[in-house]
């Protein structure tokens, strides 16, 4: 192994171990909390956290692997399923952002209506699509003997397949996954940034119609009341920017490397590769805390965990305390044979 591998097994170790944790977090929250299994958000971060921890035990580990050993790592009917896996469950994590931003979108948009427009069922044949779409193209692949070990990731995936079809295949399923997930994204998102920044135009028109009227009011008061302001505009920008940037900076280097793979014969580095597949896996370790983990419902969820775990432990040392302290109390009384004064009447 030369340094470059070393860099990159450790950044896959870090990437396998916050992926697990983020994700196990959210998997709690969802069964402890009965409001987030009602919405119909919580089945698609459901099934996201679900495609995230599955790679997380499965294609990563053997990516480490291979990083370590600079070989093929396990057989080649394993490999194959491991391929079948990484085409599935990266499908299917797009396709459920994809779903999760038009589930904003009408939120935003229709809040008075969303309730009739988005249900429960609604949910679930949209998920329902997501699996019937990724297994359409992993079990298309796998039949075809396009997934196997790519040296140049280090990994388990689709593989360099002769021919025309395979440049289809590849064409179409970064098509259908990638850049429509990367539309749905933008359009989506946007059209819900536009609808927050009219709102909050609406509130700051109202807000400064009151300063206008308040004319005693004090200077550091108005200009908190400014601040206020802009900080709301900004995070609503921040928040967009996140959904959107996160995952153009994850899944855009690696589909990129894999389109210049199909056409170009130049010679692409394993450095860049590896590093392409870590980004890629990144998602799964950055998802959690993007969709989940920094929402007020998830937050209040972990923090009444949390209290409930401290404070249980936190009875249980002080009983535990307290006997030893009745032991020790009971050990000195009979090694000096003190007895304890009875309530007998004088003169008894």
């Amino acid at each position: 192994m030369d340094a470059w591998d070393i860099v990159a097994s450790v950044l896959v170790v870090g990437i396998i171990v916050v992926s697990l944790l983020s994700n196990v977090v959210v998997l709690i929250c969802f069964l402890y909390n009965p409001e987030i299994r009602k919405q119909v958000p919580g089945l698609f971060i459901l099934n996201l956290t679900f495609c995230n921890l599955l790679l997380s035990v499965s294609n990563m580990p053997l990516t480490l692997v291979g990083l370590i050993t600079t070989g093929h790592p396990g057989g080649n009917h394993f490999c194959q399923i491991v391929g079948f896996l990484d085409t599935f469950l990266t499908t299917n994590s797009m396709l459920s952002m994809a779903a999760l931003s038009i589930d904003r979108w009408v939120a935003v948009v229709f809040p008075l209506s969303y309730h009739s427009r988005i249900r429960h069922r609604d949910g679930v044949i949209a998920l329902l699509y997501t699996w019937i779409h990724s297994l359409c193209f992993s079990t298309v692949a796998t039949c075809q003997s396009w997934v196997g070990y790519h040296r140049l990731y280090a990994s388990c995936t689709l593989c360099n397949g002769a021919g025309t079809q395979f440049v289809v295949f590849t064409v179409a399923l970064h098509s259908l996954t990638f850049l429509l997930t990367l539309i749905v994204l933008c359009v989506t998102y946007l059209k819900v940034l536009k609808v927050a920044r009219f709102h909050c135009k609406r509130i700051d028109v109202i807000t400064m119609q009151t300063l206008v009227l308040l004319v005693d009011i004090h200077p550091s008061v108005r200009q908190k009341c400014l601040d206020e302001q802009k900080r709301r505009r900004q995070r609503a920008t921040k928040k967009i920017s996140t959904f959107i940037g996160t995952f153009v900076v994850c899944f855009t280097p690696y589909v990129f490397t894999r389109i210049v793979e199909l056409f170009s014969p130049g010679y692409i580095s394993p450095h860049w590769g590896v590093l392409s597949k870590c980004l890629a896996y990144s998602k799964a370790a950055s998802d959690p805390f993007v969709y989940s983990l920094l929402r007020h419902q998830y937050r209040k969820t972990c923090s009444l965990l949390a209290n409930k775990i401290f404070k249980r432990s936190s009875l249980n040392s002080s009983s535990l305390r307290m006997e030893i302290s009745t032991r020790r109390s009971n050990n000195f009384n009979t090694q000096n044979n003190v007895q304890l004064p009875t309530n007998k009447p004088l003169g008894q």
